[in-house]
């Protein structure tokens, strides 16, 4: 198999922007508080410029395990052209997202959990880390941000 020439780390963080701005779900995996046992859920999401918007059930083990820890791990595109991100989560309940953001979020994603009967709750992940490659030859440089801040302008 012949593999694409690797991207400068440039271009992965562009193609990384755009994926957040135009993809819809992703997989979102959180973990219990003292190193509680993983869990994964495929989520639809907002980019709203700074931090990944998602919803989940209030009474949802992600819910639970984003209150306790307010960390989030998620895959955003496929295998061979994943945006790895690590984020800080805040929730706030439905209740109390402005409404041009629910109405965003509702829009992108085409689900609107102010119309559900369960209480639902939304989560901002704002990056601290973020890894993006599509092969081998671009793992060396894979690690666009961290500490919250990008390598590559």
């Amino acid at each position: 198999m012949t593999l694409p020439d690797a991207r400068s780390p440039e271009q992965r963080k562009l193609d990384s922007l755009n994926r957040l701005e135009h993809d819809v779900d992703a997989w979102v995996a959180t973990a219990g508080p003292g190193g509680g046992e993983p869990y994964m859920v495929p989520l639809s999401f907002l980019w709203d410029g700074a931090a990944l918007i998602i919803a989940t059930a209030a009474a949802s083990v992600t819910a639970r395990n984003l209150q306790a820890t307010g960390k989030a791990r998620i895959a955003v595109g496929p295998t061979r052209d994943v945006t790895l991100i690590e984020g800080a989560a805040r929730g706030l309940p439905a209740s109390e997202v402005s409404t041009e953001l629910a109405d965003a979020f509702a829009a992108k994603t085409g689900f609107d959990p102010r119309e559900l009967s369960s209480p639902y709750l939304y989560f901002s992940v704002l990056p601290q880390r973020v890894q993006a490659w599509r092969e081998v030859n671009e793992l060396k440089d894979r690690e666009l941000m961290s500490g919250g801040r990008w390598h590559v302008s």
